[in-house]
């Protein structure tokens, strides 16, 4: 297991018979109120070189406003873990960056968003070659129903590619770098629907990187998979991570405090705090950040 997995700060658990923590920043009530408040990004991550930039970022779902004014910067390389209770915004926002919620009727945004400092919602942005700068991975697994090796240049093919030595080159890298290369190197003309749910997951992860995106989105990627098969992709995102730009929505504090970097706690649509992932879990600025990365809350 790597240093990083086997060494993790954990959060503090809630301790049988505890008592809630009474103080508050009223940051709470300010957000369910809908009263205007600053959220606490610690100084660390303020003068990071960041790849994806996001100002004063708004997004409605027709009349229903899903986000609200969120400023933050993602930090080049390394994971930024993206937490908070359900339906506080946070695989809305990771959608946001490859635009898929163009996809849902009624959206509307306002505010903005960059990528390596290039606009992600300018009017004339070509979404499609957009999504080629983003790998994407979802909560279940979704193999195409197609060889291993297809699954895998699959990018590659859309984009013009058929130099075979060219095509099995990548596939032979992405699959190596995924750490699934030794388990299918002689079935890649095998379905990739034959493989367990955690190679499929991985399967995936190979394909979102064998184009070499500037930023891989991982959407709960572990929520469908079992212990040990969670333990093999979240090694994997950590080797991933010094080459990519990680960002993983994830409902698993654990997860979260052993995989990443940085984390943003999210709440009802706001960023509510941002710093690096020890400073959050062990010594969080704000109260509310402290009960919810405990279980008090949320």
């Amino acid at each position: 297991m790597p240093a990083r997995l086997e060494h993790a700060i954990l959060p503090r658990p809630a301790q049988p018979g505890e008592k809630r923590i009474g103080r508050s920043s009223g940051l709470v009530e300010a957000v369910r109120q809908g009263r205007p408040f600053t959220p606490e990004v610690h100084d660390a991550l303020r003068a990071a070189d960041a790849v994806v930039e996001v100002r004063n970022f708004s997004l409605w779902y027709g009349s229903a406003k899903a986000l609200y004014s969120i400023d933050l910067s993602i930090p080049r390389k390394g994971v930024t873990s993206l937490i908070g209770p359900s339906g506080c915004g946070k695989s809305t926002l990771l959608r946001s960056i490859n635009r898929l919620n163009d996809l849902v009727d009624g959206v509307r945004v306002e505010g903005q968003m960059l990528l390596n400092q290039s606009p992600v919602y300018a009017p004339d942005v070509d979404v499609i070659e957009l999504r080629k700068r983003l790998g994407m991975v979802f909560q279940k697994p979704n193999p195409f129903p197609m060889s291993i090796f297809e699954n895998i240049v699959y990018p590659l093919r859309i984009d013009g590619e058929n130099r075979r030595s060219l095509l099995e080159e990548a596939c032979e890298r992405a699959l190596r770098s995924s750490a699934l290369w030794e388990e299918v190197k002689d079935r890649l003309k095998s379905s990739a629907l034959r493989l367990s749910g955690g190679q499929q997951q991985r399967l995936c992860i190979a394909r979102a990187i064998v184009a070499d995106p500037e930023v891989l989105l991982l959407d709960e990627p572990c929520s469908a998979l079992d212990p040990l098969s969670t333990l093999r992709i979240e090694e994997l995102i950590h080797e991933i991570s010094r080459r990519y730009t990680v960002i993983i929505v994830t409902h698993n504090m654990q997860q979260a405090a052993r995989v990443s970097r940085q984390t943003a706690f999210m709440y009802l649509g706001r960023l509510v705090e941002f710093g690096p992932t020890a400073d959050i879990f062990q010594a969080p600025r704000l109260p509310e950040t402290e009960q919810y990365v405990s279980g008090r809350f949320g």
